[in-house]
C-alpha cells in the first residue's frame, strides 16, 4: 500500500522531448571539442615561435599550416553549434504552438457545448422577457409613486406659465380684521383667588 500511494507520477516523455535532448547533447559535445581545439592551437602557436627561434623554419611553417586547418574546423564547428541551437529553439517553439492549439481546440469544444445548450433564439427570448419585466416594474413604480402623465405635466406647466403672465387670478387676501384673542389673566391673580374659594368651601 505504501508503494502504491508513495509512487511518484511519471511524466510522459514525447518524441520531441527526446529529439531536443539529443540535439542539446550534440551541441555540448561540439562545445567541448571547441575548447580542446582552442587549447591545442595556443600550444601550437607557442611551439611555432620556439621553432623559429631555433632556426627550424620548415617545421614551423608545417605547424602553422596544421594550425590554419584546425582553425577552419573550428569555424565549421561554430556553424554546426549555431544550427543545432536553431533547431532546438524551433522544436521547443513547436511544442508551445501545439499546446496553444490543443488549448484552442478544448476551448472551441466547450463553446460548442454552451451554444448547444443556449441557442440564439433562447437568448432572444430571455432578453425579451427581461425587457418586459423591466417595463412592468417601471409601470408599478410609477403607480406607487403617483407620477403624473405627460398630459398632466403639460397642464401643470401651462398653469405655471399663466400665473407668471398674470392671466390667472389668485384668491384675494381677506381685508377684515382678525378677532382679538382673549386676554390671559396673570398667574398671581389665579393663585390669589384659589385660597378664597377654599375658604368659602370650608
Amino acid at each position: 500500500m505504501g508503494n502504491l500511494f508513495g509512487r511518484k507520477k511519471q511524466t510522459r516523455v514525447t518524441e520531441q522531448d527526446k529529439a531536443i535532448l539529443q540535439l542539446k547533447q550534440q551541441r555540448d559535445k561540439l562545445r567541448q571539442y571547441q575548447k580542446k581545439i582552442n587549447l591545442q592551437l595556443e600550444k601550437e602557436r607557442l611551439l611555432a615561435r620556439q621553432l623559429l627561434k631555433d632556426g627550424k623554419k620548415e617545421k614551423a611553417l608545417l605547424l602553422l599550416k596544421k594550425k590554419r586547418y584546425q582553425e577552419q574546423l573550428l569555424d565549421k564547428t561554430e556553424n554546426q553549434i549555431s544550427n543545432l541551437e536553431t533547431m532546438v529553439q524551433d522544436l521547443e517553439f513547436a511544442q508551445i504552438e501545439k499546446k496553444v492549439i490543443d488549448g484552442l481546440k478544448v476551448g472551441n469544444q466547450c463553446l460548442k457545448k454552451m451554444h448547444e445548450v443556449m441557442s440564439i433564439e433562447e437568448v432572444e427570448r430571455i432578453m425579451d422577457e427581461t425587457q418586459d419585466s423591466i417595463e412592468y416594474q417601471r409601470q408599478i413604480d410609477e403607480m406607487l409613486a403617483g407620477s403624473l402623465s405627460q398630459e398632466d405635466e403639460d397642464a401643470v406647466l401651462a398653469e405655471l406659465d399663466a400665473i407668471i403672465q398674470g392671466d390667472v387670478e389668485l384668491p384675494e387676501v381677506p381685508s377684515d380684521e382678525l378677532p382679538e384673542a382673549p386676554e390671559k389673566k396673570p398667574e398671581k391673580e389665579r393663585s390669589r383667588k384659589k385660597p378664597e374659594r377654599e375658604l368659602l368651601a370650608a
